[in-house]
């Protein structure tokens, strides 16, 4: 069978990854390339923050932008604004609001929001099916690597509700703000401190990305709605009308807001929200 470069790629970043020295020992490398792909993210979900070489850093640059064109880019300046799509919405900022269903790792919005948890470095879960490892995973292990930065700075583990912000690597986004929404323990009910938290984290990243001058755009993931267990509903909520509260009042500060949704399901509860 005749490999094609991509697949000749992931064999030696595979090979070079095994031979780090706290590398995992006993790893079985599949024949397909599928499945090999998919242990080469594995290793990476679970690799400590620290420099890369050379060429294993040449060789993942060239693997992640190909296959960054492969997926598309998604450009939010061609979605169209909820103001546009449901006129009737009571929300005074709608014509910079957009709703879109897919993948945030194709957005080219200029930052996109990573649902951290509070080490701030990923997700260390192999293939895990959280936004965090998702985000990571497209980025490239540079992007582990800014976190360890900003968090061996600050100390101590990130609090909820805060925000940081990194480059975006492979992403075709320019920025990644991570936050930490609060978490809301299975058959517990919702707290008003676990709303302030949320509403916390939409309001820290506006304000971190208002301090630089060349976001214009932000893409937001249903913070805390997965494994964090905030019920979608209130989180939608507090979502939209944070966000809508803070432009208000800022009436300066960016040109679009995405509210990113990954299913159907989702998508239906923010349109309920938007539609009242």
């Amino acid at each position: 069978m005749i490999q094609t470069d991509t697949e000749r790629i992931v064999d030696d970043v595979i090979k070079m990854l095994l031979q780090e020295p706290d590398a995992p020992c006993d790893v079985t490398i599949p024949n397909d390339y599928d499945p090999k792909r998919k242990l080469l993210r594995a290793l990476l979900n679970i690799r400590a923050p620290k420099p890369l070489a050379d060429k294993l850093l040449e060789q993942l640059d060239c693997l992640l932008q190909t296959e960054l064109k492969e997926k598309g880019i998604v450009e939010v300046e061609k979605l169209d604004s909820v103001a546009t799509m449901f006129p009737n919405n009571s929300f005074s900022q709608s014509d910079k609001f957009i709703l879109w269903q897919g993948d945030i790792t194709q957005l080219n919005a200029n930052a996109i929001v990573n649902a951290a948890n509070n080490q701030m470095l990923g997700c260390f879960q192999p293939l895990h099916a959280c936004i965090d490892n998702a985000i990571h995973s497209a980025a490239g292990p540079q992007l582990r690597n800014d976190c360890e930065i900003i968090m061996s700075v600050q100390k101590e583990l990130e609090e909820t509700g805060n925000a940081k912000i990194t480059r975006a690597y492979h992403l075709p986004s320019h920025y990644v703000l991570h936050t930490v929404g609060p978490i809301v323990p299975n058959g517990t009910a919702l707290t008003k401190q676990q709303r302030d938290e949320l509403a916390s984290c939409y309001i820290s990243c506006l304000e971190l990305a208002a301090e630089i001058e060349d976001i214009k755009t932000i893409a937001f993931c249903a913070i805390s709605t997965g494994v964090f267990g905030f019920p979608k509903p209130e989180a939608a909520h507090i979502a939209v009308n944070t966000v809508n509260q803070w432009l208000s009042e800022h009436p300066n500060h960016f040109e679009k807001i995405i509210f990113n949704v990954f299913s159907k399901d989702d998508y239906n509860v923010y349109l309920n929200e938007i539609l009242g």
